[in-house]
């Protein structure tokens, strides 16, 4: 039987890391729309770059992917903007249709054009979307709101081209869409961090680290500098 097609690919889009908003501060936030099949590996989308690879890019984060049904949102919330006018205003690599943060479950496996991705993890917005959409709170509404987007790992690396099906080949944790995790990341208890932990998902080690700390001091973490409200 055939997976389910839970979304489409609106736009596939990279960028190259360049100066961006402070002194000796690179950034491939700014993302081009690509108009022909682009190749996805493990470590991501050919021809796209990360300006800090200590906390962007990599295995577990090989590409972004955002809710183009969220751009609506945004506009309603901030007025038009330029930054909105376009696709990539997230720094997003799929801009996508059909999928919001509570249709996608950590651990889904999706095959997208010749690619099969697994969801790794909800986007944690930084400071560079503050400078980016010219609103000082930008990256705290990103968080507050649940409009993240999401990363993916690569299970089998592929083509992947705008007008693609986004397919459901498996969904092992149906109890843990993303806005379940988000709540449970943003707005925890410390029951919330052991129910998350006794699912057994499968966690990046850092948030794994972040859950398990949060039980030892019963506290939730102080985002700002990551926001950049610091």
């Amino acid at each position: 039987m055939r997976p389910a097609t839970i979304g489409v690919v609106r736009f596939v889009l990279t960028g190259r890391a360049v100066p961006f908003a402070r002194p000796g501060v690179v950034s491939g936030i700014a993302k081009q729309v690509r108009h022909a099949p682009v190749r996805l590996a493990a470590d991501g989308f050919d021809g796209d770059e990360q300006g800090d690879r200590r906390v962007h890019g990599g295995p577990d984060k090989a590409a972004h992917v955002y809710a183009h049904e969220h751009y609506r949102d945004w506009i309603d919330e901030l007025g038009p903007s330029a930054v909105l006018a376009v696709p990539g205003a997230f720094g997003e690599n799929l801009s996508t249709s059909g999928l919001l943060e509570r249709d996608v479950c950590l651990g889904d496996e999706l095959r997208i054009g010749s690619a099969v991705v697994q969801v790794s993890q909800a986007r944690q917005p930084c400071w560079k979307l503050n400078h980016r959409f010219g609103v000082s709170d930008m990256a705290r509404r990103v968080q507050e709101r649940g409009r993240t987007g999401w990363y993916v790992r690569v299970l089998r690396a592929g083509e992947v081209s705008a007008g693609d099906a986004i397919e459901l080949v498996a969904r092992p944790f149906p109890e843990w869409p993303l806005s379940r995790l988000l709540d449970a990341l943003y707005r925890s208890s410390a029951e919330d961090s052991r129910a998350v932990l006794a699912a057994g998902l499968p966690l990046v080690p850092s948030w794994r680290r972040l859950f398990e700390r949060r039980l030892e001091s019963r506290r939730i973490e102080d985002w700002s500098a990551r926001l950049g409200e610091s």
